[in-house]
């Protein structure tokens, strides 16, 4: 005769520990591993100091810098990168898992890799970086370089988040809107996208937040304008690590700020 298993049992570890209880405290250990920097880092210097170090015009200039930057290298990632998302997920070439090896590629090089792998197509002796140059656009020390470096390192997480969102829509309703006699651009645009709208959103926000961040391969390319990553380097090698404490602290603030209004816009997409 067959018996029944208990669905509580099957919750516990061997020990008689729930299996969730565990799982909150291994996790609890990782989040306070995250947190207890973070609360440190804020604890080290005085609100007075971070609010005189608001003002100066460097770290102003370097604000404004990575707020732009990161702006527009995640509108050009969402631009190049969401069209690629979708054949990515929808395509069933034999190519998808090379072209999907090379979109992750920039994702597990060390930064500085990648700022000198850049420099070999957009550096001052490339051929596109003399090329622009000479017509007056340098690609290195510009606003341009930062954009191609944080856009390198960053709009990986557009298609792949992207393209898990759009896998995560249900196949049967885009087969009704093409039954209906819609096109695959209709169907896409109309059934596709506003289903896979938070996931997409996920992704630019995880986007514009590793531009902020990014330090390696925007020094490699181009050091000027200096953002905020780039302020803190300096500051800390000019003037010691008590004087990039405070820049360390905006940028965090920025990243927060940027991360609690885009998470806002992903959770709510269409409020």
């Amino acid at each position: 005769m067959a018996t029944r298993s208990n669905p509580s049992r099957s919750r516990t570890t061997p020990f008689g520990f729930d299996w969730l209880t565990v799982a909150l405290a291994l996790g609890g250990v990782l989040c306070l591993y995250y947190l207890a920097p973070m609360v440190s880092l804020f604890l080290s210097v005085s609100p007075g100091a971070v609010l005189t170090r608001m003002t100066d015009p460097t770290v102003v200039d370097a604000a404004t810098t990575s707020l732009l930057s990161a702006s527009v290298s995640a509108t050009v990632a969402t631009v190049f990168g969401l069209p690629l998302a979708y054949w990515l997920a929808r395509s069933e070439s034999r190519w998808t898992n090379a072209v999907l090896a090379v979109v992750v590629l920039p994702l597990v090089l060390p930064p500085t890799v990648g700022g000198i792998v850049l420099l070999t197509v957009f550096g001052p002796g490339a051929p596109v970086g003399s090329a622009a140059a000479s017509v007056g656009v340098p690609l290195t020390r510009s606003l341009a370089g930062v954009v191609l470096a944080q856009t390198f390192v960053a709009s990986p997480f557009v298609v792949v988040t992207a393209k898990a969102a759009f896998e995560s829509v249900d196949r049967t309703l885009e087969h009704a809107s093409r039954s209906l006699g819609k096109g695959r651009w209709t169907t896409a645009r109309n059934v596709t996208l506003p289903l896979a709208m938070p996931g997409i959103l996920a992704g630019v926000t995880l986007t514009f937040a590793r531009a902020m961040g990014e330090f390696g391969a925007t020094m490699m390319l181009s050091y000027y304008p200096r953002t905020m990553p780039v302020q803190i380097w300096v500051s800390f090698i000019e003037l010691g690590l008590d004087n990039a404490y405070p820049v360390a602290i905006l940028l965090l603030l920025i990243s927060v700020a940027a991360l609690a209004v885009l998470n806002t816009v992903a959770a709510n997409p269409w409020q």
